[in-house]
């Protein structure tokens, strides 16, 4: 694959010791993230980025990188229900060029079919208010893009 981006085994065996993985839900309003824990077992949410410039997003994303000691970036692939790749896979693959002319951090695509609709169902059965669901969706759906990928990394 060609410059950063990683399969899930090549991006697990770029990782220094004592680095995380920060999860990215790239939405178009927002982008979530989420970080794992040291020893790559669990995803946290982390921050809810309310989109603007790509150049300003991509700094605070990197900026978080750099602050949490992130070696690896899984980024949620929305593709649609039958494996086909629509508009929002085509915006998270430039999201994801253009990331990588600006950082060198090696990062791999997850599939995130129904990680939004999963996670709003959890905060509806946990009768979250609407305002609240708006607020940690995104951050919550990185968490769970993560979780995802992290225990895929464990059958690796």
């Amino acid at each position: 694959m060609s410059g950063n981006l990683k399969t899930l085994g090549e991006l697990r065996d770029a990782l220094k010791r004592g680095e995380r993985l920060m999860g990215v839900d790239l939405g178009s309003k927002t982008i979530g993230l989420a970080l794992s824990d040291l020893s790559l077992t669990v995803a946290t949410p982390l921050e809810t980025i309310r989109r603007a410039k790509f150049t300003a997003d991509a700094k605070r994303l990197l900026d978080l990188a750099a602050e949490h000691g992130v070696g690896g970036l899984i980024v949620g692939l929305p593709l649609n229900m039958d494996g086909s790749e629509g508009p929002a896979v085509q915006s998270a693959r430039a999201f994801v060029r253009n990331l990588e002319k600006l950082s060198p951090i090696p990062l791999a695509f997850w599939d995130e079919r129904l990680s939004t609709a999963a996670v709003t169902r959890t905060l509806l059965e946990a009768d979250t208010s609407r305002a609240r669901r708006a607020e940690v969706v995104d951050k919550m759906a990185a968490a769970y893009i993560l979780q995802g990928a992290l225990e895929r990394l464990r059958t690796l």
